[in-house]
């Protein structure tokens, strides 16, 4: 599979594009034919887009950056939720795949955007807790020589 390009989105871009996506699935939705098969996967369709443009805000308000991998992780499973939707509508001959194919490109496309996201800030996560941890061992190794320092000027005021 290709990797698709990645071009820098700002936040309030991206926040953009998900409620697109979410609004352009609604408007996809009402086209469905209607039965009761259809309807509920065309609402199971409508609540993950719409999920996906609601995660993604929340994403933009998290707390740290352990709650921004959380929240991002929820966008994640919802956009490829929706995916996975369209790919059945597609393949059970509800729709046909020209209605359906733009929506699934920008489903995986927002798929490979946060996961790459989520990717970046795992190694960020993981680069922070390394400094955190050779700063604690340098502070422990500065605390043991200056132990031993004032251990050797107290003997020496002994002797």
């Amino acid at each position: 599979m290709a990797r698709a390009q990645l071009v820098s989105m700002t936040p309030d871009e991206l926040k953009a594009r998900t409620k697109k996506f979410a609004v352009d699935i609604i408007q996809f939705a009402r086209i469905i034919p209607r039965d009761p098969i259809n309807d509920e996967i065309a609402s199971q369709l409508t609540d993950a887009a719409t999920s996906t443009a609601a995660h993604y805000r929340a994403v933009c308000r998290a707390k740290s950056r352990a709650d921004f991998i959380n929240k991002l992780s929820g966008a994640i499973e919802e956009v490829d939720e929706s995916a996975l939707w369209l790919e059945i509508l597609t393949e059970s001959g509800t729709c046909a795949n020209s209605k359906t194919n733009r929506l699934w490109r920008e489903a995986d496309e927002l798929t490979r955007i946060f996961v790459r996201s989520r990717e970046t800030a795992r190694a960020k996560q993981r680069a922070a807790k390394h400094q955190a941890a050779i700063r604690k061992e340098s502070r422990f190794t500065n605390q043991q020589s200056t132990t031993n320092q004032q251990s050797k000027i107290s003997q020496s005021k002994i002797e």
